[in-house]
């Protein structure tokens, strides 16, 4: 085993009895990316037991090549039989929360909203189990893996939960609930059983009246054609809300709009990008971007024009998003939402539990710390075997 600059370099996995053991590497981005491997990268996207569009490389690479453009985040690797199985962006912090601990996190921005690693189905545990002897290996003074914007029932974390290994304290340090959509029902059925009968008349009356200025009608587009234009129109709609006044539209900085840009069109050229419009004769008042990956969907961002605020027109999309229950191929959608949405929560009634998970690192002097701290860190609780 040879340590480098860049993390271990070819490290061999040992693995445990029934689990098939790989190679692990970790480098800078920018030491990485070239043609050859963002091919096989997107041939692990085929293949993951779990999908998350944020971690896929039409949406990663523009994002950080938009807030890391020194290489500090590097991508950990995993390969079976030299196939690439696993992947992961991290980066080596010194500040957990406002406390000086160093620790190894998974890297994500404020605009990702799943942070589980891509993982080929069958390689869940071998991932792990080589992931956390590189975490605790790569260095002598990270005292955790922080594990963020994880899906509960996700089967990696299941994995994660049986790939510790004996007395390796780990914890869950956070949980919030957010609106998902998973239902056997038709989109009209939920959307009934959804609102009460008076919501539903309101609505209805709101669209009626928003149909006395014009033609009102829906479009759900894949592909690229107009993408261009279909962004500029988001942007500019959110930046003249309420977004823009107090500088969080995507628009108010130019790395989030650049990213958003690039990550739509990416999305758009792999056929991960589904795109819904309410215009008013022919304008848009209304925009939703989902990226589809089967056979889950992430309802990533939405907006519209806030002139139009007394029709509802969020709403009114929000009711042709729920068509999503519609199409076969898809089980789930996460509403990417924060928890206790005023909007979304009064129309997608399930719930996804999302937490994060630090994993203990190193010998006994550092897992006595890392206990500590989690007994100091309010809300933990045990978490694996």
């Amino acid at each position: 085993m040879s340590l480098s600059k860049g993390g271990l370099d070819g490290a061999a996995a040992a693995a445990p009895e029934g689990v098939c053991a790989g190679q692990i590497r970790s480098a800078s981005w920018r030491q990485i990316l070239d043609d050859s491997f963002v091919e096989e990268w997107n041939a692990l996207t085929q293949i993951a037991v779990e999908p998350n569009p944020f971690f896929e490389s039409w949406n990663l690479c523009p994002a950080l090549t938009a807030f890391d453009p020194k290489g500090a985040v590097e991508l950990v690797t995993f390969r079976q039989n030299g196939v690439l199985c696993g992947l992961l962006p991290i980066e080596r912090a010194k500040v957990y929360y406002g406390y000086l601990i160093p620790h190894i996190s998974a890297w994500l921005h404020d605009n990702a909203f799943c942070g589980v690693p891509l993982v080929a189905r069958g390689a869940e545990r071998a991932f792990w189990q080589a992931l956390l002897r590189w975490a605790s290996d790569s260095t002598r003074s990270a005292l955790l893996l922080h594990l963020m914007h994880l899906p509960e029932d996700s089967p990696l974390v299941e994995a994660l939960s049986s790939s510790l290994e004996a007395n390796q304290p780990a914890a869950i340090v956070h949980r919030e609930e957010r609106a998902m959509l998973r239902s056997g029902q038709s989109s009209e059925d939920y959307f009934t059983a959804s609102m009460s009968g008076k919501k539903r008349k309101e609505l209805r009356r709101q669209f009626n009246r928003l149909s006395d200025l014009g033609t009102v009608a829906i479009e759900r587009e894949k592909g690229s054609t107009q993408i261009t234009r279909w962004i500029d129109t988001f942007l500019a709609l959110e930046a003249a809300g309420w977004k823009g006044k107090e500088g969080s539209a995507l628009a108010s900085n130019t790395d989030t709009e650049q990213l958003f840009r690039q990550s739509l069109a990416g999305a758009a050229k792999a056929g991960r990008l589904e795109r819904l419009s309410l215009t008013l004769s022919g304008r848009p008042i209304a925009l939703l971007a989902n990226f589809v990956s089967a056979p889950g969907v992430f309802s990533f961002k939405t907006t519209f024009d806030e002139d139009y605020a007394r029709f509802s027109p969020g709403v009114l999309l929000q009711r042709e998003n729920l068509k999503l229950l519609d199409n076969s191929a898809i089980e789930w959608a996460d509403s990417c939402a924060a928890a206790d949405h005023p909007m979304i929560e009064r129309i997608w009634r399930e719930k996804r539990s999302i937490v994060r998970i630090n994993v203990g690192l190193g010998g006994a002097l550092r897992q006595t710390a890392f206990k500590h701290m989690i007994r100091a860190e309010n809300g933990s609780e045990d978490f694996g075997q």
